[in-house]
């Protein structure tokens, strides 16, 4: 009894000849559960840019470079890139229109007239004020009832697959270094056309 050794799971099952074989059980794909999870959160987050396109004049990539800039201060559009993780290209695009709608503006530096810097309008802080969470109310007050615990556990997650992410990426060349990251929604890539964003 003591010299009877246990079966592994992954050790293979003998069939005897002329019996019918047991089904194979796939193994846990966490990788298919973890891309399925990713794309569901771009979904969200596409179909929450149109929203407030639709009822605040204003996508949530342009927003979100609104309250940055409005953090940080006058910025480069490199800067702006890099602090909101959107390819320069879509930064490009999103400063025009709010340069066009008189939310941006654009300054040379004294010292460098090469260096131009970005800066927000009397109109655009007045945008800022009244601008919408760029989340989901629902998905805020969700996770603001969250216990301290869970909240720390998800953000550390999220935290952690970027950092494995970006392991991966900086061994890979990419053939155009504008090209975007897998957050930017097919909307954000388009950018709005035809959005144009309104003080209320």
């Amino acid at each position: 009894m003591g010299d009877t050794q246990l079966e592994s799971p992954d050790d293979p099952i003998e069939v005897e000849p002329g019996s019918v074989p047991l089904p194979v059980v796939p193994k846990e794909r966490y990788d298919l559960r973890i891309l399925s999870s990713l794309r569901r959160i771009i979904r969200s987050v596409d179909i929450y840019s149109r929203r407030l396109a639709q009822e605040h004049g204003v996508t949530v990539p342009q927003l979100l470079c609104m309250l940055k800039v409005d953090e940080l201060g006058p910025v480069t559009q490199k800067e702006l890139s890099e602090a909101v993780f959107l390819s320069p290209s879509t930064v490009v695009g999103i400063i025009d229109r709010l340069e066009k709608a008189e939310i941006f503006t654009r300054e040379r530096s004294v010292r460098d007239r090469r260096r131009v810097r970005i800066s927000l309008t009397e109109k655009g802080r007045r945008m800022v004020a009244q601008s919408p969470s760029p989340l989901q109310e629902s998905l805020v007050n969700g996770i603001d009832s969250l216990p301290e615990l869970e909240r720390a556990t998800i953000a550390l997650s999220l935290e952690r697959i970027i950092e494995l992410i970006d392991e991966k990426a900086e061994d890979v060349v990419l053939p155009d270094p504008r090209s975007a990251p897998v957050l930017e929604t097919a909307a954000d890539l388009k950018e709005g056309k035809g959005v144009t964003p309104r003080v209320n």
